[in-house]
Protein backbone atom coordinates (compact mmCIF):
# COMPACT_ATOMS: atom_id res chain seq x y z
CA UNK A 1 0.00 0.00 0.00
CA UNK A 2 1.42 3.45 -1.19
CA UNK A 3 1.42 6.26 1.30
CA UNK A 4 -1.07 8.15 -0.78
CA UNK A 5 -3.85 5.18 -0.54
CA UNK A 6 -2.61 4.78 3.03
CA UNK A 7 -4.04 8.35 3.73
CA UNK A 8 -7.17 7.85 1.77
CA UNK A 9 -7.31 4.37 3.57
CA UNK A 10 -7.10 6.48 6.58
CA UNK A 11 -9.44 9.30 6.30
CA UNK A 12 -11.91 6.72 4.96
CA UNK A 13 -11.87 4.83 8.09
CA UNK A 14 -11.98 7.84 10.63
CA UNK A 15 -14.82 9.56 8.39
CA UNK A 16 -16.59 6.61 8.68
CA UNK A 17 -15.67 5.74 12.71
CA UNK A 18 -16.69 9.42 13.70
CA UNK A 19 -20.01 9.60 11.60
CA UNK A 20 -21.20 6.26 12.41
CA UNK A 21 -20.32 7.43 16.70
CA UNK A 22 -21.22 10.32 16.05
CA UNK A 23 -24.56 9.61 15.07
CA UNK A 24 -25.12 6.63 17.19
CA UNK A 25 -24.17 8.36 20.58
CA UNK A 26 -27.61 10.70 20.88
CA UNK A 27 -29.18 7.36 20.34
CA UNK A 28 -27.17 5.00 22.96
CA UNK A 29 -26.65 8.29 25.43
CA UNK A 30 -29.83 9.15 25.96
CA UNK A 31 -33.18 6.79 24.53
CA UNK A 32 -31.34 3.55 25.37
CA UNK A 33 -30.38 5.20 29.01
CA UNK A 34 -32.51 3.37 31.68
CA UNK A 35 -34.22 5.86 34.07
CA UNK A 36 -32.83 5.19 37.02
CA UNK A 37 -29.27 4.96 35.55
CA UNK A 38 -29.99 8.56 34.41
CA UNK A 39 -31.21 9.49 37.77
CA UNK A 40 -28.75 7.98 39.73
CA UNK A 41 -24.99 7.86 37.99
CA UNK A 42 -24.74 11.26 39.13
CA UNK A 43 -24.87 10.75 42.74
CA UNK A 44 -22.05 11.55 45.54
CA UNK A 45 -21.70 10.84 49.42
CA UNK A 46 -21.42 8.90 52.34
CA UNK A 47 -25.28 9.05 53.21
CA UNK A 48 -26.70 5.82 52.65
CA UNK A 49 -29.63 5.41 49.91
CA UNK A 50 -31.73 2.73 49.00
CA UNK A 51 -31.30 1.49 45.30
CA UNK A 52 -33.83 4.04 43.69
CA UNK A 53 -31.76 6.99 45.29
CA UNK A 54 -34.48 7.60 47.53
CA UNK A 55 -32.70 8.75 50.91
CA UNK A 56 -32.30 6.56 53.92
CA UNK A 57 -34.88 8.40 56.37
CA UNK A 58 -36.65 10.50 53.67
CA UNK A 59 -38.78 7.35 51.96
CA UNK A 60 -42.47 7.46 52.15
CA UNK A 61 -43.69 4.00 52.26
CA UNK A 62 -42.36 0.74 54.36
CA UNK A 63 -38.86 -0.25 52.94
CA UNK A 64 -37.56 -2.82 56.00
CA UNK A 65 -35.10 -5.21 54.60
CA UNK A 66 -33.80 -3.24 51.46
CA UNK A 67 -30.37 -2.69 50.66
CA UNK A 68 -29.39 0.32 51.15
CA UNK A 69 -25.50 1.68 49.80
CA UNK A 70 -23.49 4.69 50.03
CA UNK A 71 -24.76 7.56 46.95
CA UNK A 72 -21.25 7.29 45.72
CA UNK A 73 -21.67 3.63 45.24
CA UNK A 74 -24.84 4.00 43.79
CA UNK A 75 -23.64 6.37 41.60
CA UNK A 76 -20.56 4.79 40.46
CA UNK A 77 -23.15 1.81 39.60
CA UNK A 78 -25.82 3.37 37.62
CA UNK A 79 -22.98 5.42 35.40
CA UNK A 80 -21.00 1.58 34.90
CA UNK A 81 -24.45 -0.16 33.89
CA UNK A 82 -25.66 2.83 31.37
CA UNK A 83 -22.04 2.97 29.92
CA UNK A 84 -21.85 -0.89 29.61
CA UNK A 85 -24.83 -0.59 27.64
CA UNK A 86 -23.77 2.06 25.25
CA UNK A 87 -20.49 0.94 24.38
CA UNK A 88 -22.27 -2.35 23.56
CA UNK A 89 -24.52 -0.63 21.31
CA UNK A 90 -21.73 1.66 19.66
CA UNK A 91 -19.56 -1.62 19.06
CA UNK A 92 -22.57 -3.28 17.29
CA UNK A 93 -22.84 -0.28 15.54
CA UNK A 94 -19.62 0.22 14.20
CA UNK A 95 -19.38 -3.46 12.83
CA UNK A 96 -22.54 -2.92 11.18
CA UNK A 97 -21.85 -0.25 8.55
CA UNK A 98 -18.25 -1.64 8.80
CA UNK A 99 -19.45 -4.47 7.82
CA UNK A 100 -22.33 -3.77 5.65
CA UNK A 101 -19.76 -1.38 3.34
CA UNK A 102 -17.28 -4.33 3.29
CA UNK A 103 -14.71 -3.35 5.78
CA UNK A 104 -13.69 -5.30 8.92
CA UNK A 105 -11.98 -3.13 11.66
CA UNK A 106 -9.21 -5.50 13.62
CA UNK A 107 -10.87 -6.85 16.59
CA UNK A 108 -7.74 -5.25 18.98
CA UNK A 109 -8.60 -1.90 17.45
CA UNK A 110 -12.41 -1.67 17.65
CA UNK A 111 -12.01 -2.19 21.34
CA UNK A 112 -9.30 -0.13 22.25
CA UNK A 113 -11.49 2.74 20.64
CA UNK A 114 -14.17 1.57 22.37
CA UNK A 115 -12.09 1.01 25.53
CA UNK A 116 -11.40 5.22 25.20
CA UNK A 117 -14.86 5.58 24.83
CA UNK A 118 -16.35 3.66 27.57
CA UNK A 119 -13.62 4.94 30.37
CA UNK A 120 -13.92 8.21 29.80
CA UNK A 121 -17.58 7.93 29.59
CA UNK A 122 -17.81 6.53 33.15
CA UNK A 123 -15.54 9.38 34.47
CA UNK A 124 -17.70 11.81 32.49
CA UNK A 125 -20.89 10.57 33.42
CA UNK A 126 -19.98 10.98 37.50
CA UNK A 127 -20.00 14.58 37.15
CA UNK A 128 -17.62 15.54 39.67
CA UNK A 129 -14.60 14.95 37.49
CA UNK A 130 -16.22 16.75 34.48
CA UNK A 131 -17.24 19.84 37.01
CA UNK A 132 -13.80 20.03 38.34
CA UNK A 133 -12.29 20.15 34.69
CA UNK A 134 -14.75 22.85 34.02
CA UNK A 135 -13.97 24.55 37.02
CA UNK A 136 -9.61 24.54 35.86
CA UNK A 137 -11.31 25.55 32.84
CA UNK A 138 -12.85 29.00 33.74
CA UNK A 139 -16.30 27.66 33.10
CA UNK A 140 -17.82 27.98 36.47
CA UNK A 141 -19.61 30.85 35.96
CA UNK A 142 -21.01 29.15 32.88
CA UNK A 143 -22.17 26.01 34.75
CA UNK A 144 -23.53 28.04 37.46
CA UNK A 145 -25.21 30.61 35.20
CA UNK A 146 -26.47 28.57 32.76
CA UNK A 147 -29.23 25.99 35.01
CA UNK A 148 -32.71 24.79 34.09
CA UNK A 149 -35.90 24.66 36.34
CA UNK A 150 -37.76 21.44 35.29
CA UNK A 151 -40.08 21.16 39.01
CA UNK A 152 -42.06 23.19 41.26
CA UNK A 153 -42.40 22.16 44.57
CA UNK A 154 -45.79 21.92 46.88
CA UNK A 155 -45.54 25.33 47.51
CA UNK A 156 -44.95 27.06 44.24
CA UNK A 157 -41.44 27.64 44.02
CA UNK A 158 -39.09 27.00 41.28
CA UNK A 159 -36.20 24.68 41.80
CA UNK A 160 -33.04 25.31 39.82
CA UNK A 161 -30.85 21.93 38.72
CA UNK A 162 -27.55 22.29 37.39
CA UNK A 163 -27.32 19.09 35.21
CA UNK A 164 -29.31 17.41 32.93
CA UNK A 165 -30.70 18.90 29.25
CA UNK A 166 -30.29 22.49 29.02
CA UNK A 167 -28.05 23.08 31.44
CA UNK A 168 -24.09 23.85 30.71
CA UNK A 169 -23.17 21.30 32.59
CA UNK A 170 -25.07 18.86 29.63
CA UNK A 171 -23.67 21.15 27.12
CA UNK A 172 -20.08 20.37 28.12
CA UNK A 173 -21.11 16.83 28.69
CA UNK A 174 -21.78 16.28 25.29
CA UNK A 175 -18.59 18.14 23.82
CA UNK A 176 -16.44 16.45 26.02
CA UNK A 177 -17.86 12.86 24.32
CA UNK A 178 -17.84 14.24 21.12
CA UNK A 179 -13.93 15.44 21.44
CA UNK A 180 -12.92 12.30 22.88
CA UNK A 181 -14.86 10.17 19.89
CA UNK A 182 -12.36 12.05 17.84
CA UNK A 183 -9.57 11.04 19.58
CA UNK A 184 -10.68 7.74 19.66
CA UNK A 185 -11.63 7.14 16.02
CA UNK A 186 -7.95 8.50 15.23
CA UNK A 187 -5.90 6.07 17.43
CA UNK A 188 -8.55 2.69 16.10
CA UNK A 189 -7.70 4.12 12.74
CA UNK A 190 -4.12 4.03 13.10
CA UNK A 191 -4.68 0.54 14.85
CA UNK A 192 -6.08 -0.77 11.88
CA UNK A 193 -3.37 0.91 9.14
CA UNK A 194 -0.89 -0.78 11.40
CA UNK A 195 -2.43 -4.13 11.02
CA UNK A 196 -2.70 -3.32 7.12
CA UNK A 197 0.79 -3.17 6.94
CA UNK A 198 1.71 -6.28 8.28
CA UNK A 199 -0.47 -8.17 5.99
CA UNK A 200 -4.15 -8.51 8.48
CA UNK A 201 -7.53 -9.61 6.56
CA UNK A 202 -9.98 -6.73 6.92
Amino acid sequence: MTDRSTAVHGLALAGALLATWDGLHPLFDQWAQANRDAVNKGAHGDHLVYRDGTPVGEETDDRAGQRTMTATRLGWISAARHVAGYTAGQLAGTIAVTRTLGYRVPAGALLTGAGINAFTHLVIDKRQPLLWLAAKAGKSGYVEHCTVVRKVDEEGNARAEDSGPGSAAFELDQAAHRAIGVAAALVTTWITLRAVRKGAPR
